[in-house]
């Protein structure tokens, strides 16, 4: 695949996997893609731990399940995130990023604009939301055939100095070479988000995975191979909306945006 068709086709899969191992070869070509990034100093600070034991998985997304429920359940989600929120491809146009709520129940799809605003959370447990997106999360990681955690070194890793700012720069690169040999490789990938939002659910992860001091556990990402069509979770939405070139790009300057 030409690279920068690989660039254009990558996105982050929300619905299920098929039923099948990732092979040790594609496993290792993901790791190989990542340790390809760069680093300061080729530093790589990264570490990354490859999850295929099915009771680690079910633990994990037992807990990923359990924290989306939560943070439905107490507003803490909707009022983190609602400014990222659309709910009309009219809207999506024009702002041209966020996430545009295009799949829901039937039921549901009445109260959208109401379930965003901060007197709604008693709405959205009667509507059950918590219940309905906690399980569908538990259900996509627990069938993700692997899971992937990404740490950071902490000799290299040192929040508050530069060394800090150079080492998440260089983790996010490596994850989006990853997240880019996905699409060469006939997969898809998704951050498993919510645990590390609650500081009690993200220890209990460290403690599953035997995170040692040295080490910083910094993200969550479930991959698998794409069925030919996917289907999707009761909940989801769209995101492939770019901003254009006049919103994000100047000329020289800040003073000068860049014409589309």
């Amino acid at each position: 695949m030409e690279f920068l068709e690989v660039l254009k086709r990558r996105k982050t899969t929300n619905g299920p996997f098929l039923d099948k191992p990732v092979a040790k070869e594609h496993q290792r070509l993901l790791m190989e893609a990542a340790s390809r990034a760069p680093s300061h100093f080729n530093s790589q600070p990264w570490r990354f731990v490859l999850i295929e034991d099915p009771a680690k998985r079910e633990c994990i997304a037992e807990i990923g399940g359990r924290t989306m429920r939560q943070l439905i359940a107490d507003g803490r989600f909707f009022e983190r995130y609602r400014r990222y929120f659309r709910f009309s491809p009219k809207e999506m146009e024009e702002k041209r990023d966020g996430i545009l709520i295009d799949h829901l129940p039937a039921l549901l799809r009445p109260f959208t604009r109401q379930a965003m605003r901060p007197w709604a959370t008693r709405l959205l447990r009667l509507l059950r939301v918590p219940e309905i997106l906690g399980e569908d999360n538990r259900r996509l990681v627990a069938a993700s055939p692997l899971l992937l955690a990404a740490l950071l070194d902490k000799d290299e890793y040192r929040p508050g100095e530069l060394s800090g700012f150079y080492s998440l720069l260089a983790l996010g690169m490596a994850i989006e070479n990853i997240w880019l040999t996905t699409v060469e490789l006939g997969m898809g990938i998704q951050f498993i988000s919510t645990p590390m939002e609650i500081p009690e659910a993200w220890e209990e992860v460290k403690r599953l995975l035997e995170v040692p001091e040295n080490l910083e556990l910094m993200a969550l990402y479930r991959l698998g191979y794409l069925p030919p069509e996917p289907p999707r979770p009761r909940i989801d939405w769209q995101s492939h909306q770019r901003k254009r070139l006049s919103q994000f790009v100047f000329r020289d300057s800040c003073a000068t945006p860049e014409e589309d």
